[in-house]
């Protein structure tokens, strides 16, 4: 695997193609060199921002020629090192290919460019009556969010990021430009690219536009905040209410722990117990009728204290209380770094999974925010660690290493949503098999026989 530093060559031939649009500056670099993970920082040696697929591929033409890796880069939000250039290299980052270049709102579809965050998209959409519902928390990018398989609270009823593609424009790391899928709603054409691709983490292909799907705004939304006695009558409530074929649109459980830090960060009252956030989409009638049965599950299981937000500014603001609960998490002890998890379980074994991990925590003394997609048995767990504290960083990683063996015996996954990254390597393996894995490193050294795309990420060569 080549861990080529750019030559001056390289750089010179960036610099004519890009101008000031490539930066070989200390604090770019180091900008760029860094995530929300828990991994060292690691540096590229230069920064491009293109502004088009051509220019992409002429990027990846030149540093293919040198033998130079190539780490594509969206808004930095991930929490597995994705974007991190452990191998050094050039950092492509798309943040400026931020067009909009085509909404078909009769076919319930929209054509972005890479750099196109899902916020902008839905401010895009506002006046359509149609939105794109994937919503990971940050302000990620549809490219970011397609490289790495994203989902997030809508999950339980939209599905996640391999749902909603329909294709993809991608760059090879030969500099060769593919088109995946088309604008149809289904077909049967050959190898599935797109879902190749979709979660491959920058490692087989620069993804420079995305075709999504799109979705009707429901007649009537509503949200409710209902607390409980125990983390598993929340989990509970959520299993029955899915097992009753409720079509719940959100479903997020937050711990006692986790609601503490909510409180102090987004400055709410909300009791510190284990809550649910939950919120309906349809017609008036059936929202309310899906919250009635929803609320009599609930009170079953020790629910109780229900607060509902039906404007949306109520419903703004309760939702994001919930995606502020990482960096609420963050400052409980502040300075820290989290060791993230994300397992997802069988729903079936989601309360068994989380108390066995709360006895994990207790045998270690440890506390750790825990919060997730209950809807799809996706959990985090926050293991806080004060950087330079080596023996608090094993003991994190010991308790994240139990839990990711836990699930899997649970027949789940070591990630739901952030990817592998860096950092769940030692686990795919246990995962896929040892066919499986040899299968991906076939595709890999397929489409990028020198290792020049996002080297050293999801498996080692």
């Amino acid at each position: 695997m080549t861990t080529a530093s750019p030559c001056e060559p390289l750089l010179a031939a960036l610099h004519a193609l890009l101008g000031e649009r490539m930066s070989t500056s200390e604090a770019m670099r180091a900008h760029h060199g860094h995530d929300e993970s828990c991994h060292a920082d690691a540096l590229p040696d230069a920064v491009v921002w293109p502004h088009s697929t051509a220019e992409v591929s002429a990027i990846a033409c030149l540093c293919s020629q040198h033998g130079v890796p190539m780490v594509p880069y969206g808004a930095g939000s991930s929490v597995e090192g994705h974007t991190l250039a452990i191998h050094g290299g050039i950092c492509i980052d798309l943040s400026q290919m931020n067009r909009i270049v085509a909404i078909h709102e009769a076919d319930l579809t929209a054509t972005v460019e890479a750099g196109v965050t899902r916020m902008q998209l839905n401010r895009e959409l506002r006046h359509s009556g149609l939105f794109f519902p994937i919503d990971p928390g940050a302000d990620a990018t549809l490219g970011g969010m397609s490289a790495t398989r994203a989902s997030g609270t809508n999950a339980v009823r939209y599905g996640t990021m391999r749902e909603n593609v329909l294709a993809l424009t991608a760059v090879l790391a030969s500099g060769e430009v593919v088109h995946t899928g088309t604008r149809a709603r289904k077909s049967s054409a050959g190898y599935d690219l797109t879902r190749l691709l979709v979660g491959s983490e920058g490692t087989l292909a620069i993804i420079t536009e995305v075709t999504v799907r799109l979705y009707g705004m429901p007649d009537a939304m509503s949200a409710a905040v209902v607390n409980f006695d125990s983390v598993t009558g929340a989990v509970d409530t959520v299993i029955q209410s899915i097992q009753c074929g409720i079509p719940l649109a959100r479903a997020e459980m937050l711990d006692a722990l986790t609601m503490q830090a909510v409180n102090r960060h987004s400055r709410t009252d909300y009791p510190e117990r284990p809550t649910l956030f939950l919120e309906f989409h349809g017609t008036a009638d059936s929202v309310a009728e899906q919250a009635a049965m929803v609320g009599e599950l609930a009170a079953a299981n020790g629910g109780g204290g229900f607060a509902w937000a039906t404007r949306d500014e109520e419903r703004n603001k309760l939702w994001q209380a919930r995606h502020n609960a990482y960096f609420a998490g963050l400052q409980l002890q502040p300075g820290s770094r989290c060791v993230a998890t994300d397992v997802c379980v069988p729903i079936s074994r989601l309360s068994e999974c989380i108390e066995a991990t709360y006895a994990d925590l207790r045998h270690e003394g440890m506390q750790a925010p825990l919060f997730g997609h209950v809807g799809d048995g996706n959990f985090h767990l926050m293991l806080l660690v004060q950087p330079g504290d080596e023996a608090a960083m094993a003991q994190a990683k010991a308790v994240n290493h139990r839990l990711i063996q836990r699930a899997q015996g649970m027949e789940g996954t070591c990630t739901g949503e952030h990817g592998i990254g860096i950092g769940k390597q030692p686990y795919l393996a246990a995962e896929a098999g040892t066919h499986g894995i040899a299968m991906m490193r076939a595709i890999k050294l397929a489409l990028d026989p020198a290792q020049l795309l996002n080297p050293g990420k999801i498996f080692s060569y």
